[in-house]
Order: C-alpha cells, then structure tokens, then sequence
C-alpha cells in the first residue's frame, strides 16, 4: 500500500477559510464527496463522532482525522493543507495546518490501521511537511505527497 493508493489527486485540497475543527471536517465532507462520491453529512458525522473520543492531533501541526464509513468499499484519504493553523487539541499543543482525513470501510479492520501508519509514517517525515507547507497547488501537494511515498520505500 502506498498513499497513491488511496489519495486520488482530486481529494487533495487548500484551505484558507476553515476557523474551526468542525469547519475542517465540513472541508473534508465536501472535498470527499466531490472526490470519492461520499455523502457529506454523513462523513462529517462519523469524524466529529471519533474525534470526541479523543483529538486526532498527531503534533507538529499535523491531524489524521478517521472514521469507518457505511458502504465504502476500500480505504480513502483526503488531504487539506490550510492557510491559517487552527486549535486542533493536539498532543502538543500546536495548531494544526496539515490534515490527512482516512475513511475505512466498516469491516476494514488491519487494512485500515495500515493505513493510518502509512501516513502517520509519511507525515513524520519534518522535511516533508515543509516542502508540503511551501507549496499551495494543489496538483503539486499531490506529486510531494506521493513522490516522498516512493522515496521511503526505495
């Protein structure tokens, strides 16, 4: 598995107007269903739903927001690069401006969690943040995203 696997080029995004965790999530909703075909409402729900059992902050400005999705055949991302960090409630403290959203089908199980550390793994990577953080195209977010991926593995 690698991040091209399950970020299509249109899922990836930036953001200057998102205030909120919640205004992020509505972000990802929109972002997922235009890429992905995701209902909205419904997507937005299941990240509030996982966030309130504990902050999806990893550090150093970065969120992997994820939920189990109904009738979602294989694992998905999304990936939104905002403009203006917001309080995300992260382990330590610092606002997020990077945020990779995972969806997982119900039954996923160990597909869903391989995921999750492919792109904890990725997004570790300080060097790549910043390239990520320099950069507000989004076909170019996209080529770092999934060029770094490929670097690691070689």
């Amino acid at each position: 598995m690698d991040i091209s696997t399950i970020l299509k080029p249109q899922a990836v995004k930036v953001v200057s107007t998102a205030s909120s965790k919640k205004r992020l999530f509505q972000e990802i909703g929109d972002l997922v269903f235009l890429a992905y075909g995701l209902k909205p409402e419904p997507t937005v729900d299941a990240l509030l739903e996982r966030e309130s059992l504990g902050p999806t902050g990893v550090g150093h400005g970065v969120a992997l927001p994820h939920a189990r999705i109904e009738d979602l055949e294989e694992v998905r991302g999304a990936f939104i690069l905002l403009e203006k960090p917001i309080d995300f409630g992260s382990v330590d403290r610092q606002p997020v401006d990077i945020a990779f959203a995972l969806f997982a089908p119900v039954d996923a199980g160990v597909e869903h969690l391989k995921a999750l550390a492919l792109v904890s793994r990725t997004l570790r990577d300080p060097a790549l943040c910043t390239k990520l953080r320099a950069n507000h195209d989004p076909a170019t977010l996209y080529t770092i995203l999934t060029a770094g991926q490929s670097m690691q593995a070689a």
